[in-house]
């Protein structure tokens, strides 16, 4: 079993930046990609990005693409979401989750571990 647990959102301005780790407490990933996904209020949760086990492939949405960046010290068994340039329509709680296979890294089908969410509020 792969716990994960996401830190570091909080309130920032528009234009701000945060990182958010996801961390595995106890045993590793398992040889795991790792995804972001994130809700915002009455809508369905979306993909954000996703890295694979050994972080050479990476995979983005288009709203995030050239702000956000994906990357994971398997070593310290964490995975970071660095985001920049963020506007009002980033603001979610975010959620880093497991899954086995790469193919298809970008449905939230196949995350079987997710963590319990990091609220990001961007606002003047």
């Amino acid at each position: 079993q792969v716990q994960l647990v996401e830190s570091g959102g909080g309130l920032v301005q528009p234009g701000g930046s945060l990182r958010l780790p996801c961390a595995a407490l106890g045993r590793t990933f398992g040889n795991r990609a790792i995804g972001w996904f994130r809700q915002a209020p009455g809508k369905e949760r979306e993909f954000v990005a996703a890295i694979s086990w050994g972080g050479s492939s990476t995979y983005y949405a288009d709203s995030v693409k050239g702000r956000f960046t994906i990357s994971r010290d398997n070593a310290k068994k964490t995975v970071y979401l660095q985001m920049n340039s963020l506007n009002s329509e980033d603001t979610a709680v975010y959620y880093c989750a497991a899954r086995l296979t790469w193919s298809r890294a970008w449905s939230i089908d196949g995350y079987d571990y997710w963590g319990q969410g990091t609220q990001v509020t961007v606002s003047s």
